[in-house]
């Protein structure tokens, strides 16, 4: 191998690994940012429900209504799903415990004693 070859092979390396550096920094602090904003929003809405609290007021339901409006899209793209009719596994008057209506089958405890075989 040529030394000019292999001096510019390094150089690409280095310039890449640069490249890739900075833009993982650009990452984590656009990271930062989203957190620090998610953290002010919390901070914001724990001040209201103080305050509601304090005059008097219902705080869930102001809890309630302030994440409505930090998501309206959210709410509006869901589309409610009708639950199909489902008939029940069993009858009502199912009750394993009472040993009626559970089957053939029933449960009885076994012989008293010690084994017996040799």
């Amino acid at each position: 191998l040529e030394p000019d070859v292999v001096v510019r092979r390094q150089e690409a390396l280095a310039a890449a690994r640069l490249r890739m550096q900075e833009e993982l920094n650009a990452q984590a602090e656009r990271y930062k940012e989203k957190q620090r904003q998610l953290e002010e929003e919390k901070r914001r809405q724990k001040i209201a429900m103080w305050e509601s609290m304090q005059e008097g007021k219902s705080y869930k339901g102001n809890l309630k209504l302030n994440q409505q409006e930090v998501e309206p899209g959210a709410s509006a793209s869901a589309v409610p799903k009708s639950k199909p009719n489902k008939k029940p596994l069993r009858g009502g008057g199912y009750n394993p415990l009472s040993g009626e209506g559970g089957g053939t089958c029933s449960w009885r405890p076994g012989r008293r004693g010690p084994s017996a075989g040799g």
